[in-house]
């Protein structure tokens, strides 16, 4: 079952290769935070910076130059991303880890750019808030060695 779930959203995420979980927790936990990453990554390709925003928690921190402080700045900062017919990059999550309190948990994965050369790894942190809603709260990408 957990195959035939992960092979799905791969297919609808283009995922390549399964994803990567070591964790503790739950298998519906780490599905559920593929998931969450994997719709977070279609907001881009979708050019859908509301729904972006729905997945960013109101204290997140996202680092770059500047660390953007909040979803507002978050938002703000990457509505630049969105303009324009086509995604500037993409990202998917390869490892999924998962705390075994279920509350918390990482994500990482390749960044590609407009012709689908991998640039940078993303790694994100996420939180199970109140709502039954996992959103990031910190995020950070860094590039590779060429």
């Amino acid at each position: 079952m957990l195959r035939t779930l992960l092979l799905a959203a791969a297919a609808l995420t283009g995922l390549g290769s399964p994803v990567r979980a070591q964790s503790g927790a739950a298998p519906d936990l780490t599905r559920q935070v593929f998931a969450a990453e994997s719709s977070f990554a279609a907001t881009m390709a979708n050019r859908d910076l509301e729904a972006f925003a729905a997945f960013i928690a109101p204290e997140a921190v996202f680092f770059g130059e500047t660390p953007l402080r909040g979803r507002d700045a978050v938002v703000a900062a990457w509505q630049r991303f969105f303009d324009g017919a086509d995604a500037p990059f993409s990202w998917r999550p390869e490892t999924v880890e998962v705390l075994p309190s279920g509350t918390l948990a990482l994500t990482s994965g390749p960044v590609y750019d407009r012709s689908g050369t991998r640039t940078n790894t993303f790694t994100s942190i996420w939180r199970l808030d109140p709502d039954g809603r996992w959103r990031v709260i910190f995020d950070k990408g860094c590039p590779i060695d060429e």
